[in-house]
């Protein structure tokens, strides 16, 4: 029996474990990527656990989040990475020099490798036949110092792609129809693989943005082989060194399947407030529309913006649309610029922003209020664009551009041409503003806003936790640790970035959180879906959070949470959820032991005599973490 693509990664990186469905492997890491919002407390980390020089075979650290610089902080926090990157041998991306993941498939990735990053979107580099996974920060720094990156072995998923895309259909419908079909809950426990003849006709950049939007499905990862179109993208790239063929075995076996037929696919549409609630774009052609934002690390690159410019150029943006773009990285800005497209989107009114993530995050360009924005996202979770009642819709950047010129959401197949991009033969190189390893003796800088990191206690043994606050299915790390222009750049500040903690759901959160010094949330299914952000754990266990007890959770935060000595646990019968309501008392006893064993335990709430089962689903390791107090203490007592 023959190997698919993903086990020929995971069985050549192979640190411990077996590749059975669920048991836990270790792998290597080749290369890491962190970015300014999450690498600040990722090198704090790194610095705690007393490790002097990275040692993978390449670490990148980027700027391209936190760019707003309306105080100190963001500017003290570029200044503490870049010394931090030259001190401890990891590469500087400049502000400015573009999007992580844009940048990092443009000049890093390479098939056949491992990439981590403290990114949710670190998978954009699958489109490169990389296995790349998202992590919190710890993990990322424990790789970095050349630990193996721990996971339960994933389930793969063939997509088996026939056809091709009919004009006006993009990458990016074939991403929502999945995203349709399997919702943002069908990737979890899962790495999405790419085949069949419809592969083919795919450039890597569109293969990327595919990639890119798994992370929506849950999925750990998404892969594409790496094949004629890899070779022709790093060719032009100028690293043709680089490629390696892969693909799975002509035998190869799968956990599931889905066909997709491209020629059957049509424009579509995520409507508010999540990814994949997916229509066509037809079904909505009467829905007004006051700003359409074009970019993010999604649908950025020089394919992307191209076909745009060609849709706008001689015509002009609708009066009442605001249109913003913000290319992907320098290098597709300057071959924009040189070759005449960039005046082509200008003359059309569009209104230029920097090479970074922007409006995706929260960081500028708020709706107007209950204002209808379009963009070329990956998420459009409610208030994440900073306007709380803005509806956000996530869709290609043609039917983004086909909004743009006539003020209402727009099926592009309505317009008179069409857009042909041909793929540039070379791509314009300059690799100046990506800075080199440095002295290692280089002195870091901390700025007043870095804060030491706090670390989580020992798990008690006995534990009268009150519920503060209980929430439903589907909860998003923006949900628990909200983005956006004013707490972005206090990540590096966990106390005053931990006045945030569920501050869109429950305003006084922190304050009944330090009340009480040790609480506990329930929730739904899902819990922690969306970005890998690692102060959504970070936080709440600063201010006192020791439980979260859920029917499902999302695989990156649940490794967070226990990375940071928060108990994740899960109810037996989870219509026990029904029966939890704040300002309850559960009370846990002889939690060391129970966590160090596989069968459920119960919880006595209230004091009543009917408690409530609970399994918390550990591994060894896991639990070791734990009652050392989190990732970072454990790893400092086996140093």
């Amino acid at each position: 029996m023959g190997k698919n693509l993903t086990q020929k990664i995971l069985s050549s990186h192979l640190v411990s474990g077996d590749l059975n469905n669920g048991n836990e492997i270790a792998i290597r890491i080749d290369q890491t990527l962190t970015q300014d919002a999450t690498g600040t407390m990722a090198y704090l980390q790194f610095e705690a656990m007393n490790l002097s020089r990275v040692q993978t075979e390449c670490s990148v650290s980027y700027i391209d989040h936190n760019t707003l610089q309306s105080g100190f902080e963001n500017a003290d926090d570029h200044a503490f990475l870049q010394s931090a990157a030259a001190r401890f041998g990891a590469y500087f991306s400049r502000p400015g020099n573009g999007i992580c993941h844009q940048v990092h498939l443009e000049r890093f990735a390479k098939p056949g490798k491992t990439l981590l990053g403290s990114d949710s979107h670190t998978p954009t580099a699958g489109g490169m036949g990389m296995l790349a996974m998202g992590a919190g920060g710890l993990d990322v720094a424990v790789a970095m110092g050349g630990g193996a990156f721990y996971l339960p072995t994933p389930k793969v998923l063939r997509v088996w792609l026939t056809g091709q895309l009919s004009q006006w259909v993009s990458a990016k419908d074939i991403i929502l129809e999945i995203l349709r079909t399997l919702t943002v809950k069908g990737g979890v426990g899962k790495i999405i693989e790419y085949a069949g003849p419809g592969v083919q006709t795919l450039t890597v950049p569109e293969r990327s943005t595919i990639t890119n939007m798994g992370a929506e499905l849950g999925a750990t990862s998404s892969i594409f082989p790496s094949d004629e179109q890899t070779q022709r993208f790093l060719e032009a790239q100028g690293r043709g060194e680089d490629y390696v063929p892969l693909a799975a075995d002509s035998d190869a076996v799968y956990d599931e399947e889905i066909k997709i037929d491209l020629s059957l696919l049509v424009p579509l549409i995520a409507q508010p407030h999540s990814p994949d609630n997916v229509v066509p774009v037809s079904e909505l052609s009467s829905t007004a529309v006051q700003q359409v934002a074009i970019g993010s690390c999604t649908n950025s690159s020089y394919q992307d913006l191209m076909r745009v410019s060609q849709i706008l150029k001689g015509k002009r943006v609708h009066p009442n649309v605001s249109l913003v773009i913000s290319p992907g990285s320098r290098q597709v800005l300057s071959m924009l610029a040189s070759n005449g497209s960039l005046t082509d989107l200008l003359d059309s009114g569009a209104r230029l922003l920097e090479s970074t993530c922007g409006p995706c995050i929260g960081m500028g360009q708020s709706p107007v209020s209950k204002g209808v924005s379009v963009r070329t996202f990956n998420r459009n979770f409610l208030g994440r664009s900073g306007t709380q009642d803005a509806s956000v819709f996530l869709a290609s950047p043609e039917v983004a551009a086909a909004c743009a010129l006539t003020g209402f959401i727009t099926d592009p197949r309505t317009l008179e041409q069409s857009t042909m991009v041909e793929f540039p033969k070379q791509f314009r190189i300059d690799d100046s503003m990506i800075l080199p390893p440095g002295d290692p003796d280089t002195p870091i800088r901390r700025g007043p806003n870095i804060q030491p990191l706090p670390i989580a206690p020992a798990l008690n043994d006995s534990l009268d936790l009150p519920v503060i606050l209980k929430l439903g299915n589907n909860i998003t790390t923006d949900d628990i640790m909200p983005a956006g222009s004013k707490i972005l750049p206090l990540r590096s500040n966990i106390p005053a970035i931990a006045e945030f903690v569920f501050h869109k759901i429950d305003p006084d959160f922190a304050s009944k959180a330090k009340a009480q010094k040790q609480s506990i949330i329930v929730a739904g299914h899902n819990y922690g879906q969306g970005s890998s952000r690692e102060h959504a754990a970070l936080a709440p266990m600063y201010l006192g959070l020791r439980v979260v007890l859920a029917q499902s959770f999302a695989r990156i935060h649940r490794a967070n949470l226990i990375n940071f000595g928060i108990l994740p646990l899960t109810f037996v019968d989870e219509k026990d959820l029904d029966c939890l309501n704040p300002g309850m008392v559960l009370h846990i006893t002889d939690l060391r032991q129970a966590i160090q064993t596989p069968e459920p335990f119960a919880i006595t709430v209230d004091n009543a005599s009917n408690p409530i089962m609970v399994k918390h689903d550990l591994t060894e390791r896991q639990a070791k973490i734990l009652l050392a107090g989190g990732l970072l203490n454990s790893t400092k007592q086996s140093v």
